[in-house]
């Protein structure tokens, strides 16, 4: 690891170690301009490379992880610089925008000609639907006039000689004289600018998603969202928990459809981690198959069991599970999801059935949480127990695991003073606590 970073270090600045400062000779910091290098003579090119200029700011200094300005072309930087300033107003100007009409709004009419007054408009991306065409069409036009004509650049990025906060368009002088304030104002701009470009995307995600940027979650009442958030399930501590919004959309039969597959597969692993712990404890007495002579007791616990059962059986189960899912056990459209006519407490069928209430509620929320946690622990189960033979119990107990139990092929020839290891390759130099022989790839598992 150690050499690896000073081949990387040394290859960017030159020495493998070093403060920053002396790296002039790095390719990051020493920009030789090409032929067509032309700068504006009021913006004077900094002495190494882009580093120094307004923007860098503890901790980060130049940050450009991408290597955007690695080929030191000045031209397209004061462009990029030109777009970041450019962006980051818009987006103070809209962070603004979203928060005063929260508070206020003017009077009057936005549009008289249809009867539209300022307060008939939402605030957020709602207000888009409320606006006439021609309002939107004049938003355009001013903005047009303003980049394109109004704003003439000079040479220094977002500098188009209207002085502090643009006050000169009005007729108001506010430039900045001392140098020292008028760098640090500069500072100020861009930092804020950086972050209302995240805040504003924020609440356009969070006005997308809820109807509102802010606010606490119980007022987002017409989100979609929250059309399924009373259902069982919804549990402490995530609540609604939809991380990859299967459910934003709101539609009722999908999420209907979901919460029956959630509920089938819940059962089923719950059952089949009863199945991997009673074998453990007791087997049926007598055979399994008398035509082959396979009794319950020949048959291992697990993933092991696939190899044991006669393939007649496994038939058997198929056809078993096909009637259950097709014929007892049929969804009606008309009864909760989960919720079947011929099926009573605990699926036993056609026996008497919970009344509704807060008994009922809760036990159907249990079965929700219960699958959902054995759907987890089913799954650990076939993994410990694909890896190791079995799906628990103590590592050393696992000798018929393939990551342990080396099994040498006819050309293995061992020299005669590296004895082989009775596990694999475990216990040889290199095995350290705590990890022990580490092969997470199972590179020596063969």
């Amino acid at each position: 690891m150690a050499i690896i970073g000073m081949f990387f270090q040394d290859g960017l600045t030159g020495s493998a170690w070093g403060e920053w400062v002396l790296y002039e000779g790095s390719p990051l910091r020493s920009f030789a301009p090409d032929p067509g290098y032309n700068t504006l003579p009021d913006w004077a090119k900094p002495k190494n490379g882009f580093e120094g200029l307004i923007g860098d700011q503890a901790p980060l200094g130049l940050w450009d992880p991408l290597g955007f300005s690695k080929d030191g072309d000045i031209e397209k930087f004061k462009r990029r610089r030109e777009v970041e300033l450019k962006h980051g107003r818009v987006s103070m100007l809209a962070t603004i925008g979203y928060i005063v009409p929260e508070y206020y709004k003017f009077p009057g009419y936005l549009s008289p000609s249809t009867g539209l007054k300022f307060e008939d408009v939402p605030n957020g991306l709602k207000a888009l639907t409320a606006m006439p065409a021609a309002g939107i069409a004049q938003f355009f036009a001013f903005i047009g006039f303003i980049e394109l004509s109004y704003n003439k650049t000079l040479g220094e990025p977002g500098n188009y000689g209207k002085g502090l906060f643009g006050l000169g368009s009005v007729g108001i002088s506010a430039s900045v004289s001392d140098p020292d304030v008028r760098d640090r104002k500069l500072r100020a701009e861009i930092s804020n600018g950086r972050l209302a470009m995240v805040a504003v995307i924020g609440m356009f995600f969070q006005d997308g998603l809820t109807g509102s940027a802010w606010g606490d979650w119980a007022s987002y009442v017409d989100s979609p969202l929250r059309a399924f958030e009373d259902d069982l399930g919804v549990q402490a501590p995530t609540g609604f928990w939809d991380p990859a919004g299967f459910c934003k959309d709101g539609d009722v039969d999908l999420f209907r459809r979901r919460r029956e597959v959630e509920l089938k597969h819940g059962r089923v692993s719950m059952f089949a981690c009863i199945g991997y712990i009673i074998p453990e404890y007791y087997k049926f007495p007598g055979y399994i198959s008398p035509s082959m002579g396979v009794k319950f007791s020949d048959v291992p616990n697990g993933l092991a069991a696939i190899s044991k059962v006669p393939a007649l059986g496994w038939a058997q189960w198929f056809v078993f599970c096909g009637l259950v899912d097709f014929g007892l056990y049929r969804a009606d459209p008309s009864r909760a999801p989960g919720d079947y006519e011929q099926a009573g407490v605990l699926g036993v069928p056609n026996a008497s059935t919970l009344p509704a209430g807060e008994t009922k509620t809760r036990k159907l929320n249990a079965e929700l949480a219960n699958g959902r946690l054995a759907m987890m622990a089913i799954i650990g189960m076939f993994f410990q127990d694909g890896l190791t033979g079995s799906a628990w119990g103590e590592w050393v107990l696992y000798e018929g695991s393939p990551l342990r139990s080396f099994a040498p092929d006819p050309g293995y020839n061992t020299l005669p003073d590296w004895a082989k290891p009775k596990n694999g390759f475990e216990g040889l130099i290199g095995d350290q606590a705590p990890l022990g022989l580490w092969d997470p790839l199972g590179f020596s598992k063969d």
